[in-house]
């Protein structure tokens, strides 16, 4: 299938329908400020904030704009470069932000059987992403049996291949928690403590601390660290100098939230960013 440049002009064939075993959409220059839904094409602004799920498995990658994926207990900012798998019948909502440029591998649970089994983000390389390019270039209903089979075949092995990456955020089901990620993720540089936060929700520090703990397996300030480092992905992707993240996250200097990056990641935020764009 052509790349597509307008999705309010295509002829949309449901990918869980397609009898190929695995099959790759591309979009390009689409404006898109609305969320994923299995109704239409990739970067269609005109979907509904849903959850869903498709019977395929889904392989993102990420070349243009920033995508936000959240599932049950989990929630994902992938950056440009990177790419996120989603497995078939996972109920899932994603969003995405500027314009946008993606490739989509559909992927049937009857192959996939080396991939995750749970929603992650993974690291892309070259050839990876030279074969995800290339075969969305394939007719939706490819002939099977020769070049195009075999095409397919090696960038299933390339996924495979692929290890989960680090760029998570456990998401609590606790009403009460869900409140607190509300109140953080609109003031990200608010400093309060986890004493301040359990006074402004009307309960003990020692018991918000055992529900975060419970809800997400992490500590409270290594869940918020892991809050800020989404939030830097995303904003840097949208092309935020260093210095507007750490300020907007609100660290002192633009040197304390490198070092805190650094330690997450094992990269400064410039190298990561040239690494995985």
């Amino acid at each position: 299938m052509p790349v597509l440049s307008d999705a309010s002009s295509i002829d949309w064939e449901d990918p869980d329908l397609v009898p190929r075993p695995v099959m790759t959409i591309g979009a390009a220059g689409l404006n898109a400020a609305g969320p994923d839904d299995h109704e239409g094409p990739p970067g269609d602004s005109r979907k509904e904030a849903n959850f869903h799920h498709h019977r395929k498995g889904q392989f993102l990658l990420w070349m243009r704009g920033v995508l936000a994926c959240e599932v049950a207990g989990g929630f994902w900012l992938v950056p440009p470069g990177s790419a996120i798998w989603v497995p078939g019948g996972v109920q899932h909502r994603m969003e995405t932000a500027g314009t946008i440029e993606c490739y989509v591998v559909y992927v049937d649970p009857a192959v996939g059987g080396a991939l995750p089994r749970d929603c992650c983000t993974l690291p892309t390389t070259p050839l990876l992403r030279e074969l995800v390019i290339r075969s969305a270039a394939l007719p939706t209903r490819y002939e099977e049996g020769g070049m195009a089979s075999r095409l397919m075949a090696l960038l299933l092995d390339e996924m495979a291949l692929a290890q989960p990456g680090q760029v998570h955020l456990p998401m609590p089901t606790d009403s009460r928690l869900r409140k607190l990620v509300e109140w953080i993720m609109a003031k990200p540089s608010d400093p309060g403590s986890i004493d301040s936060w359990a006074a402004r929700m009307e309960i003990s520090p020692r018991t918000l601390s055992r529900l975060i703990a419970r809800e997400t397996g992490m500590s409270f300030g290594r869940w918020r660290r892991q809050l800020h480092l989404l939030l830097a992905l995303q904003w840097m992707a949208r092309g935020a100098t260093v210095q507007d993240v750490a300020a907007g996250l609100g660290y002192e200097n633009a040197s304390n939230f490198v070092v805190m990056f650094r330690k997450v990641l094992g990269e400064t935020p410039g190298r990561y960013l040239k690494a995985n764009g």
